[in-house]
């Protein structure tokens, strides 16, 4: 497959496009939100862990009978990593996941008084948490403005032309310029759902989609 051409941006005019497309994408999508359960900021970091190269179905199914288990960071930090490898297994990866998991809620004990952090330095010094994640934990569960650049948030910026990158910190660092803070998380969200309904990878559905009118890609497979 040969290699897509590097995006050049104009940063007034993708903007522009932002503005046009983020209140399409509400009315598609008004109940856009996370898809992972959680009732605390806890639950989201280690839901947020266990969902790299998992669905979020799959996570919830786990998380259900794990959060009953696992109530606090202690419960994970003293648990044997056999242990929480048996209980996480189903979610892929599941070695990595049990070390990461186990290991940051040590550091939440020892560094952070039991409590996850607030703030994006501070979330990634944390065992398995990079930006992604922290971006996540903090829109969602401390209501900390934050763009989460999952595949979908990759894919549907490159076919909109919002970017150039495809790195997710690049690509991060390339939305916060042209969407307004208050809304980078909402933002996230709502190019996730287009993502999984309409703006699939293989075959996007141009023909349904809300924001084709905005999009360089809509109805040419060469920009897919």
């Amino acid at each position: 497959m040969a290699k897509k051409a590097k995006i050049k941006v104009n940063q007034a005019e993708v903007a522009g496009r932002v503005r046009k497309i983020f209140p399409v994408l509400k009315k598609m999508y008004p109940d856009a939100r996370i898809a992972l359960n959680f009732k605390n900021p806890l639950e989201l970091l280690i839901a947020t862990i266990l969902s790299a190269q998992c669905t979020d179905v799959r996570v919830n199914i786990v998380t259900e009978t794990l959060f009953k288990k696992y109530k606090s960071a202690a419960d994970w930090a003293k648990a044997d990593i056999k242990e929480i490898e048996s209980d996480i297994k189903s979610t892929g990866f599941y070695h990595n996941k049990a070390v990461n998991i186990k290991g940051a809620c040590g550091e939440i004990i020892e560094r952070f008084g039991g409590k996850v952090p607030k703030t994006m330095e501070e979330l990634v010094t944390l065992p398995g948490v990079g930006r992604k994640t922290a971006n996540v934990v903090l829109g969602n569960a401390f209501g900390v403005p934050g763009i989460a650049c999952d595949t979908h948030v990759i894919r549907l910026s490159r076919r909109l032309e919002l970017s150039g990158n495809s790195d997710p910190v690049k690509l991060e660092f390339d939305l916060a310029e042209i969407i307004p803070r208050k809304d980078w998380t909402m933002f996230s969200h709502l190019l996730i759902f287009h993502g999984r309904n309409i703006c699939k990878a293989r075959k996007p559905d141009c023909g349904n989609c809300g924001i084709a009118r905005y999009c360089p890609a809509a109805n040419n497979p060469k920009l897919w």
